[in-house]
């Protein structure tokens, strides 16, 4: 993994809500990388899995007022239909 695919992962990664242990995986991840200039073939794979899984998820945005808000359908009442009388 290279430093640009590693830092749009991360940047990715911030919008999101995570765990203690996510958290702490992502810090390793960085000093490794800023250490060794590489990742480990495992590192590689549980980020891309980690990034997968929380991109199914919305992300976690403190205030969007330009984003549309799903509303309940109204509810309509049913008419009945016209009687014809014949006289």
């Amino acid at each position: 993994m290279n430093k640009a695919r590693l830092e749009w992962v991360m940047s990715g990664l911030n919008q999101y809500a995570l765990t203690t242990a996510e958290d702490l995986f992502l810090k390793t991840v960085l000093a490794d990388f800023d250490k060794n200039q590489a990742l480990t073939e495992r590192q590689e794979e549980r980020l891309e899995t980690l990034y997968k899984e929380k991109s199914r998820l919305t992300p976690n945005k403190k205030s969007d007022h330009f984003s549309v808000k799903e509303s309940s359908p109204k509810k309509t009442k049913t008419r009945m239909p016209a009687k014809n009388i014949l006289m």
